[in-house]
């Protein structure tokens, strides 16, 4: 007959055996886990050029003082541009990874601000929630003070983690309108659904909470996702939707987290439109004012 105390050390041990590589998986995710959500590129594989489109490389700094860089597109027809998208890109890659989204706005007749947060394309720093916080917000003032475009003709535009940044700019500022595409309600509710067995929401301090500051949005807002994303499930759209203080619309798409938007273009592209009439309709977004800088 086996021991008692023989007995309980199997025990101790095979707890030991899963117990151990757990606390370390956990003290590993609590340092550095910046490094799981944030994928920055250096190096831009491309410019607006190269689909044809003229553009300004554009070198600002954010409200911290961080050197930025990024491309100011102008719109496709002769004349008064229709207003401007200020573009917030996802968490991987750099603005050279966005020309498509760039040409399709270009197309529309909207000039176009999109910017590469710190440690990402050919701007300085380390990447951080705060950060791409501060970069927003000098993104923002780029726009509205050295190209003195009014606030009303400036239309926010975030996809993935871009949607969480535009976001919570759009609660601190008075832009005509928000676009949120393809995001999450926050990084905790993301993380316990990807790891439902694991107790994430306590040691995670990155947070992005993208239905919190929809919650404090005044203007129109647009939501945008789709029932095939693997990475970000639809019921995230949906909340994010339900949370929009303002004026709302929905548009579902079909296709995956990063082709959505390709795979849906006819209906993207439509959905997009009718969102520009109403907020033309609404106000001055539209409207020719603003010098060059």
């Amino acid at each position: 007959m086996t021991p008692p105390c023989a007995v309980l050390w199997v025990f101790v041990r095979a707890a030991l055996w899963v117990f151990v590589p757990l606390v370390f998986f956990f003290f590993i995710l609590y340092l550095f886990q910046g490094r799981f959500v944030f994928f920055p590129t250096a190096v831009l594989e491309g410019t607006p050029a190269d689909r044809g489109l003229s553009f300004e490389d554009i070198h600002f700094t954010a409200a911290d003082g961080t050197p930025l860089s990024g491309w100011f597109v102008p719109g496709g027809r002769e004349g008064p541009p229709q207003g401007t998208v200020l573009f917030c890109h996802g968490n991987a890659g750099n603005i050279s990874h966005r020309v498509e989204s760039i040409l399709l706005f270009h197309e529309m007749d909207l000039d176009v601000f999109i910017f590469d947060y710190r440690g990402y394309g050919g701007s300085a720093g380390k990447p951080s929630e705060e950060g791409t916080t501060r970069d927003a917000e000098g993104a923002w003032r780029y726009l509205t003070e050295r190209r003195s475009i009014p606030p009303e003709r400036i239309v926010l535009f975030g996809r993935s983690l871009g949607g969480s940044v535009a976001a919570c700019l759009a609660a601190k500022t008075a832009p005509a309108g928000l676009i949120v595409e393809s995001a999450f309600t926050s990084i905790p509710d993301l993380a316990a659904h990807l790891y439902p067995y694991l107790p994430m929401r306590p040691i995670l301090k990155l947070r992005f909470p993208t239905r919190n500051c929809l919650q404090r949005v005044s203007c129109p807002v647009l939501v945008i996702h789709s029932r095939d994303d693997e990475i970000i499930p639809f019921r995230h759209g949906k909340a994010l939707y339900e949370a929009a203080a303002g004026p709302k619309r929905f548009l579902e798409i079909g296709g995956g987290h990063n082709d959505g938007f390709f795979l849906s273009e006819n209906v993207y592209r439509e959905g997009l439109k009718e969102f520009f009439l109403f907020l033309r309709e609404k106000g001055s977004f539209g409207t020719k004012t603003g010098t060059e800088p």
